[in-house]
C-alpha cells in the first residue's frame, strides 16, 4: 500500500525545497508519494522539471494561499 509523506519546506528558498525532495525520495518505496510544501514559487517549476528529468511522476501541483503543494510519486 502506497503512502504519502509531507516535506514542509515552507520558508526555504530554491533550491532548498528541491534538495529536500531529492533527499526524501531516496528514503521512500516505489509507488509512495511525497508532498512538498513550499512558499518559494520557483518550486512549482523546478520540482516538475526535475521529476521529468529523472523519471518520477508528478501527481499534481496546487497553490493554497502563498503555499505551493507539489506531489511526486516515486516511479523507480
Amino acid at each position: 500500500m502506497s503512502e504519502r509523506k509531507i516535506i514542509d519546506a515552507r520558508g526555504t528558498y530554491c533550491p532548498g525545497p528541491l534538495m529536500e525532495l531529492i533527499a526524501g525520495i531516496k528514503q521512500i518505496e516505489v509507488g509512495d508519494e511525497l508532498e512538498v510544501l513550499s512558499t518559494d514559487e520557483g518550486s512549482a517549476n523546478d520540482i516538475p522539471e526535475w521529476v521529468n528529468k529523472v523519471g518520477h511522476e508528478l501527481v499534481g501541483t496546487t497553490q493554497e494561499g502563498d503555499v505551493w503543494h507539489v506531489v511526486v510519486r516515486k516511479a523507480k
